[in-house]
């Protein structure tokens, strides 16, 4: 059975907060399934990138997944837009489970409408911090941050250190 990443994506993500951690997470022996809105919808990055939505939000199952990777950019503004909260619920499962979460940049904004954050500490972009911190959690200012199950990321520069962490986590 193939083992199975979940990305949550909406358009405007950032192009290489996509890109270089799926090649991270393939190099794994993974493959990155993406979620969005609309299955079949070509959604396309703040550079150009485009990525095709697999599987809709409704239908997806966060069971069915072995990990979740949030890259940033304005995608993960736009998907906490979702009127019913189904990012949020989907995240959560992983949280609740224990299994691996990658977020990058923006990417933990996601994570905040978990309800999960008290207590743990995470990194993201700097205009981040503020609202992490608001929903409970031990912010720093580091290349990469491992937090049981939770890996979060800064921003481009550091997407060697957060790639290697995928790489350790989904193979250890």
């Amino acid at each position: 059975m193939t083992k199975k990443v979940a990305v949550l994506l909406a358009d405007e993500f950032e192009d290489i907060e996509l890109t270089s951690p799926a090649e991270a997470v393939q190099a794994a022996g993974y493959e990155t399934v993406i979620i969005g809105h609309t299955q079949g919808a070509t959604l396309t990055g703040k550079h150009g990138v485009e990525a095709t939505v697999d599987i809709s939000i409704a239908e997806a199952r966060p069971e069915n997944y072995d990990a979740l990777l949030l890259p940033g950019g304005f995608s993960p503004d736009h998907l906490r837009g979702d009127a019913e909260g189904r990012y949020g619920q989907f995240a959560s499962y992983f949280v609740a489970e224990d299994k691996p979460i990658f977020a990058i940049c923006h990417g933990p904004q996601i994570l905040i409408d978990t309800d999960a954050l008290k207590g743990r500490t995470l990194t993201a972009v700097r205009n981040v911090h503020k609202d992490l911190s608001n929903a409970g959690a031990t912010v720093v200012d580091e290349a990469v941050v491992v937090d049981n199950n939770i890996v979060t990321s800064r921003t481009p520069d550091d997407l060697d250190d957060f790639n290697r962490e995928i790489g350790n986590q989904l193979k250890g």
